[in-house]
């Protein structure tokens, strides 16, 4: 089937103009001006007159049903991926799980099962390590040529994922060799368990402890400490969930010097603070996650961060639990709240928000940070991340003028609560298009279930400017 968008512009990293937009089966065949005087006729046509037609977006950051303390992250395949498609992203890149004494492979296999014929948007895999040997060394060079070619490791969480100095640096020599790109976790969790533990004796149990006990200076630590270490190995290193101007400044420093180290950081770093997490009662159980949520003030420094380019991407670690009966599992114990927040279907509104509307960016570096980037960083692009004859028709038709009120009642995540509740903001999708298919118009669904598909991501092989 062949769509024509008219009347719109056409808005990626490299630029805006005024272009219509020819969609041929999966795939866009033509984005130049004037189209239909031209003689180009399509079964479909789409009137963008006013909005901004943009690449659909991609979220590299989320965990899709992830055990976590004896219950599980409440978003399915099917739910977050659907929520994902009505904020405007067409792609995620999710986190499979390898267990202590298992294997890389088992845990890529049983995301996949989860995800094939459920997900409703087109999804790629990392892989948490969280046991590094020889076996798993050489299971990562399989995953690489498998299309899986990015591995997580952990600086923190010493009782079940945390890789010591010497196991990150045997990661990434392998990764050397194979082409991978290993992303860290960085806070130094063997400090930041000995102050929890403190705290606790103390009596302060409530969930602004949580943050307390994380402060932003180890955050700082250990994201110097891997990129040193990457250093020595001589590869590139992807800092996920920067949350504080401690760890950010050690990016900048590290890119200033050549390093390759990029970073992502999330939308509630963004917008909220540790301030949240002190709310009344329990509620501030609702914004527990890690690394923590900090002080106000280190916002605009991530801000900042994301104009000038020392962070490369927003992305969600969407990782959802009802308040109700999973968040508050941590009543009298704030080591028991599940971490993880929900954000995948209002990502892309955030950042328009925040950044365009805001005036701290343009509408092409939003672009850039939230669909081409990633889709660069990790193996997509130009299929991905762009708008271009032969990439993939991810297209979203955007009101960038539009404004809408966040809400738990009226989003898409299966998720009892939401981070940002009430909050205005302005931007919204009105369609968003995957691999050619409408799957949301005006608010609705119509597209079909499970649409979906793996995609097998090249290695690391991007410019190191990125």
């Amino acid at each position: 089937m062949r769509t024509l968008i008219v009347n719109g512009t056409v808005v990626t990293a490299d630029g805006s103009v005024r272009a219509d937009v020819l969609v041929d089966g999966e795939q866009v065949a033509l984005v130049e001006p004037d189209l239909p005087a031209r003689g180009v006729t399509a079964e479909a046509t789409v009137d963008a007159a006013g909005r901004w037609v943009v690449p659909g977006a991609i979220d590299v950051h989320t965990h899709f049903e992830l055990p976590l303390g004896g219950t599980a992250a409440k978003d399915t395949w099917a739910t977050g991926t659907t929520a994902a498609a009505f904020g405007g992203t067409t792609t995620v890149i999710d986190f499979a799980a390898q267990q202590r004494g298992g294997s890389l492979r088992a845990g890529v296999d049983a995301s996949l099962a989860q995800a094939e014929g459920r997900a409703a948007i087109d999804y790629g895999l990392h892989i948490m390590v969280s046991d590094v040997n020889d076996a798993s060394l050489a299971e990562m060079d399989l995953l690489v040529a498998d299309g899986v070619p990015t591995f997580k490791l952990f600086t923190a969480y010493p009782e079940t994922t945390m890789s010591d100095d010497g196991a990150i640096y045997r990661a990434m020599r392998r990764a050397a060799v194979n082409g991978g790109l290993v992303m860290i976790h960085a806070e130094n969790g063997l400090a930041i368990d000995a102050i929890v533990a403190e705290n606790i004796a103390l009596g302060r149990t409530e969930p602004v402890w949580h943050g307390r006990s994380r402060p932003a200076v180890l955050e700082g630590e250990a994201t110097n400490r891997a990129i040193r270490l990457a250093e020595v190995a001589g590869v590139p290193v992807y800092i996920v969930h920067l949350s504080s101007r401690d760890a950010l400044e050690e990016v900048r420093t590290a890119r200033r010097r050549g390093t390759p180290a990029w970073a992502e950081t999330c939308p509630q770093y963004l917008f909220l603070s540790l301030d949240d997490l002190d709310r009344p009662g329990f509620e501030g159980a609702k914004f527990v996650c890690s690394p923590p949520l900090r002080p106000r003030d280190h916002q605009e420094d991530l801000w900042d961060g994301l104009a000038a380019g020392d962070l490369q991407a927003v992305a969600t670690d969407h990782c959802p639990f009802d308040f109700h009966g999973q968040k508050e599992l941590g009543r009298g114990d704030f080591r028991r709240i599940p971490n993880g927040l929900p954000g995948i279907e209002d990502r892309v509104d955030l950042v328009h928000h925040g950044g365009v509307a805001a005036g701290r960016f343009g509408p092409e570096r939003w672009v850039d940070i939230v669909a081409t980037t990633p889709a660069k960083l990790f193996g997509l692009y130009p299929r991905k991340g762009t708008i271009a004859p032969g990439s993939d028709a991810d297209l979203v038709i955007y009101d960038h003028a539009r404004r809408r009120t966040i809400s738990a009642a009226t989003h898409h995540m299966n998720v009892d609560y939401s981070c940002y509740e009430g909050l205005e903001v302005q931007g919204a999708a009105d369609l968003v298009m995957s691999r050619g298919a409408v799957l949301v118009r005006d608010g609705t669904w119509v597209g079909p279930a499970g649409h979906g598909r793996f995609l097998r991501r090249a290695p690391a092989t991007f410019a190191r400017g990125a």
